[in-house]
């Protein structure tokens, strides 16, 4: 019962976009209707500025961090604990207050694996730092080394539940972003 409870904690943190919250406190726009509509911390950057780049990064970050401090206080099993990473990113990728129209879910996963195991984020950064001089694209070198986080994850702690729960939550990751990018270039968003 406790687990179910903090599934659905996780899920309805993941409704608080901090994009949307921050255009219409400071800018009285919705973010979901400028630039890409995507309310995350890139488009916010684009539309808003720097100041909204970090304050939504660190905002939707801290949502992941969190629900896995929650989840490691109130002592469930590590794989539940990425499983809480899933369902806060699902709520903010499919968040139900907001019609299922929220983000990317990529700085909610940063936060969450931050919070589950810092030397993973440490891993995944220097493949960051590494690909982008070759790739030279930012979302190519930051999703490439996001999705290598199961294979850093078990060469740390040689755990298969906990790993086969880092692939869920990277497919769904690599899901999102599919899914938001073809529905931007196709230009099936709403405003």
């Amino acid at each position: 019962m406790d687990i179910a409870i903090l599934l659905i904690v996780a899920y309805f943190v993941g409704n608080m976009l901090t994009a949307t919250v921050v255009g219409k406190l400071f800018y009285q726009k919705d973010i979901r209707s400028a630039g890409s509509g995507n309310p995350g911390a890139r488009n916010a950057g684009r539309v808003f500025g720097k100041a909204a780049f970090t304050i939504v990064f660190l905002g939707d970050a801290l949502k992941g961090v969190l629900i896995v401090l929650l989840a490691k206080w109130m002592g469930v099993d590590e794989w539940i604990q990425l499983m809480c990473v899933l369902v806060v990113m699902a709520g903010h990728v499919f968040p139900i207050i907001y019609k299922f129209r929220g983000g990317q879910g990529v700085s909610t996963f940063i936060g969450g694996m931050l919070a589950f195991h810092p030397l993973v984020v440490a891993c995944f950064v220097v493949v960051f730092l590494v690909l982008y001089p070759f790739l030279k694209n930012f979302s190519s070198a930051g999703l490439s080394a996001m999705a290598l986080s199961p294979l850093f994850l078990f060469g740390l702690t040689k755990e298969w539940p906990q790993t086969i729960a880092a692939i869920l939550v990277v497919a769904f990751l690599l899901f999102a972003y599919w899914k938001d990018s073809f529905s931007i270039r196709k230009g099936y968003r709403e405003n």
